[in-house]
């Protein structure tokens, strides 16, 4: 059973209507956006039960829930031919933080992809705490787990797609490439980022020119980064 805690992830669970057991507030909790919550869940046939903060914590497992927890079906993956052709991908390399997996799924909706696509080993998978930091995307983004990233980026190639790699080697700026349509990217974990054999199967591998002394950018950052240049090329085109 899958647990939902957060205001923006159980508004956008009820909105998109995902299978809900039950939802629990914390009594004495407030607010429009609680008050939302009640009308929705009521309309969509959820109980609704008032308990103490205490048992919200235990859980969720974090006292950072905003007083509300839900109870329902776990999220499913989806299948790479469940994604629409030609949408815009992000492929994940071994993203093994789960805030940064949350907020890239979220930044991914934001910008307009079709999907993301993560690993099935050293990788992070869809648990409460990537739904609370994707704040409701969750809902609305497919994502597939591929049982090898190699195999997964061979497959789209051979649909048509050009595959790019973030990669701080890279030979061309993000802001400088051309984006064929239809477009993978290619975004590799903390610390390491794109392992060697994925990085041969990358078409063109970019970078984000950087100032400083960082070389690099927090994997979910870098996402949103390129992301949106990439969206605002598409607008253009």
């Amino acid at each position: 059973m899958a647990i939902l805690s957060g205001i923006n992830p159980v508004l956008e669970g009820l909105k998109a209507g995902h299978p809900l057991d039950r939802i629990l507030i914390a009594k004495g909790a407030g607010g429009a956006r609680l008050q939302q919550i009640i009308e929705l869940a009521r309309r969509a046939a959820v109980p609704v039960r008032f308990e103490e903060r205490a048992g919200l914590d235990r859980l969720a497992g974090t006292p950072a829930h905003q007083g509300v927890v839900a109870m329902g079906a776990s999220k499913g993956y989806a299948e790479l031919d469940d994604v629409a052709a030609g949408a815009l991908l992000v492929v994940l390399d071994g993203v093994e933080d789960p805030h940064n997996l949350g907020a890239i799924i979220r930044t991914a909706h934001a910008a307009g992809a079709g999907a993301v696509v993560i690993p099935e080993r050293r990788a992070v998978g869809l648990t409460d705490v990537v739904a609370k930091a994707a704040a409701g995307a969750l809902e609305y983004l497919p994502v597939v787990r591929a049982s090898n990233v190699n195999r997964t980026l061979e497959d789209l190639k051979k649909r048509g797609y050009w595959v790019y790699g973030l990669d701080e080697r890279g030979d061309q700026a993000y802001d400088r490439v051309e984006y064929n349509a239809p477009t993978a990217l290619v975004f590799g974990g903390e610390g390491q980022g794109l392992h060697e054999q994925v990085r041969k199967h990358c078409d063109v591998l970019v970078r984000i020119p950087m100032e400083g002394r960082i070389p690099s950018l927090n994997v979910s950052v870098a996402a949103g980064v390129v992301l949106f240049e990439c969206k605002r090329r598409r607008a253009a085109s």
